[in-house]
């Protein structure tokens, strides 16, 4: 388990969390947002810093929001064509 600060540039926060797998650079993670709802998040860069308890490398994270796709407009189904010929 990895105890990793995550800086967040959207919301301009920082966390400690734990993670089983380090993200890595360009790969999403789902975090919760201080609007109490879980948002997807673009993972921007990853670096480690030395601890200042001795010789221990600190993972750092620091994500950005996933852009939202324009959710406004539904897109209709399209309609079911069948080739002519009997009826089934």
């Amino acid at each position: 388990m990895f105890e990793v600060e995550v800086q967040n540039e959207t919301c301009q926060t920082q966390s400690t969390m734990k993670f089983v797998v380090l993200p890595r650079i360009g790969e999403g993670v789902q975090l919760l947002a201080p609007d109490g709802f879980w948002a997807s998040y673009d993972v921007v860069d990853v670096w480690y810093q030395r601890a200042q308890y001795g010789d221990v490398w600190v993972p750092y994270l620091h994500v950005r929001k996933t852009p939202d796709s324009d959710t406004s407009r539904v897109q209709e189904p399209s309609p079911v064509t069948r080739p002519p010929g009997p009826a089934h």
